[in-house]
């Protein structure tokens, strides 16, 4: 059935020491019956997620179930922000909430009133890293954010690094679900990405629980039952490989 990840396990085999992985689950807060589901599948396969969380659209409800199940969990769960309300405030081109058409006082205000949202309703499980909605953000906000005391911030590897001393940049490097428009979903082009990205130390893979099907989490169920369980692979929560200082 994992036939499709022959790319990848290909790359891990010959690989000489073992490769690193997370997962970074996008937009908690919204379709949150989608969530854990999810996250029963991480837990079955025993590997670790990071959730980025939006913190205006989190519901106390929704984060209370989080914190029970965060502080039951045998495998680690990490939550960080995600923007602060995931709406667009660019006039024209690509969307982003943190871009070039905000003043650094209004992004300043909403990092801090996201922070301290999320930190009142999940408590110490909240790291200080930052992914900023559409992948995409300013240097003035990678600059705020170290000002802040913000130690990660992630994005798309696509995105130029801003090489802000102190604020380690950890970027998904495959987005699960990424595919042209209309097009059908085609596992070779996932596998080709995964097998590339593994080569990159370490590779981030972005999810979207809101978009995760039965069909997908059958899929990605056989990817994290290749990288669970192969000696050549190792996955990691994104505050593990900050502490090795690893982006």
């Amino acid at each position: 059935m994992s036939g499709w990840l022959d790319p990848l396990r290909r790359v891990l085999d010959a690989a000489p020491a073992r490769l690193a992985f997370f997962f970074r689950d996008d937009d908690v807060g919204r379709a949150d019956e989608r969530l854990h589901p999810l996250l029963d599948l991480f837990s079955q396969h025993t590997v670790p997620i990071d959730l980025a969380v939006i913190p205006q659209a989190l519901a106390p409800a929704v984060a209370d179930a989080l914190c029970t199940r965060i502080a039951h969990a045998s495998t680690p769960i990490g939550v960080h922000v995600h923007g602060f309300a995931h709406v667009n405030h660019e006039p024209a081109g690509r969307k982003c909430e943190f871009g070039p058409a905000r003043d650094p006082a209004a992004q300043r205000c909403d990092l801090e009133l996201g922070r301290r949202r999320i930190a009142e309703l999940l408590g110490d499980a909240v790291a200080p890293f930052f992914t900023p909605p559409w992948n995409r953000c300013t240097e003035t906000t990678g600059r705020l954010l170290r000002e802040l005391g913000f130690r990660v911030l992630s994005r798309d590897a696509a995105e130029p690094p801003f090489g802000i001393p102190g604020l380690l940049e950890m970027p998904v490097r495959v987005d699960w679900l990424r595919r042209p428009s209309g097009a059908p979903r085609d596992l070779s082009l996932v596998a080709a990405r995964l097998a590339g990205a593994a080569h990159d130390r370490p590779a981030g893979i972005m999810l979207h629980h809101e978009h995760m099907d039965t069909e997908e989490l059958e899929r990605l169920g056989e990817l994290l039952a290749l990288l669970g369980g192969h000696a050549r692979a190792r996955c990691c929560t994104m505050e593990s490989l900050a502490a090795e200082g690893r982006g």
